[in-house]
């Protein structure tokens, strides 16, 4: 658990001497402020964060990415990866340390859109009950999206194929899995529904919280952390 911790906390700061976070962050920032102004801060709408948070998961599918992308491949390019997997830790340490430093940039780029809910209560009276299941739903999304470019990273060394290969495979959780249900026989149409992210997204958004969506954010993200660390393992052999 120590070396796990040790190498989330230098991948966290590795995110303060990258420009593409900064970028990344600021672009994150320009995109919900610009819907909260115009759509969510309005007057005939109501008190709650529910269509930002909407949108914040769609604006995830490529802001994710371009955190993953480079959390292997960049030690692969590097070369450092031989001195990582040669020193006293395991591959899933390695792997897990690097989700939890991204997971925990991931929750402090979200932490300026707290500025909006101050906003509101200065404004009107939210219900603060689908405020927070709201972000606890976004912080499900994120590392779940942080899992699947875990693994993506670890196939490439190409930062770029990372990111495109992350996106695509969300892609298949959200747009194609809201599609598939038009054209799969019914009894393979709430297998495709069940596996769409936004659907599972959606009851956090309205201020529930099932036990049933959360087993299926923590199933997947294990998923993709177990087939990175495979992925890992693999390298070994070649």
């Amino acid at each position: 658990m120590r070396n796990t911790l040790a190498i989330a906390s230098r991948e966290l700061t590795s995110f303060f001497y990258s420009p593409i976070a900064y970028v990344v962050t600021c672009l994150f920032m320009l995109l919900a402020g610009f819907f909260f102004l115009t759509v969510t801060f309005q007057p005939d709408q109501p008190a709650e964060l529910r269509q930002l948070f909407t949108v914040i998961v769609w604006i995830l599918i490529a802001v994710v990415p371009a955190i993953s992308m480079r959390l292997m491949s960049e030690e692969l390019r590097s070369g450092t990866i031989e001195p990582l997997m040669t020193s006293p830790v395991s591959d899933l340490q390695v792997i897990a340390g690097k989700w939890l430093g991204s997971l925990a940039f991931f929750i402090l780029m979200l932490v300026p859109t707290i500025a909006y809910v101050i906003i509101i209560e200065i404004h009107a009276d939210p219900d603060y009950g689908p405020i927070l299941s709201g972000y606890t739903g976004l912080i499900l999304v994120g590392g779940l999206y942080l899992a699947i470019g875990s693994f993506a990273s670890t196939l490439t060394r190409n930062q770029i194929i990372a990111f495109i290969l992350t996106v695509f495979t969300i892609l298949i959780f959200t747009i194609a899995a809201a599609l598939a249900p038009r054209f799969l026989p019914n009894s393979l149409a709430p297998v495709a529904s069940y596996l769409n992210v936004n659907r599972q997204y959606d009851d956090f958004s309205k201020g529930l919280i099932d036990i049933s969506n959360i087993v299926f954010f923590l199933s997947a993200i294990a998923f993709f952390l177990t087939l990175a660390v495979k992925a890992l393992e693999s390298r070994k052999w070649r």
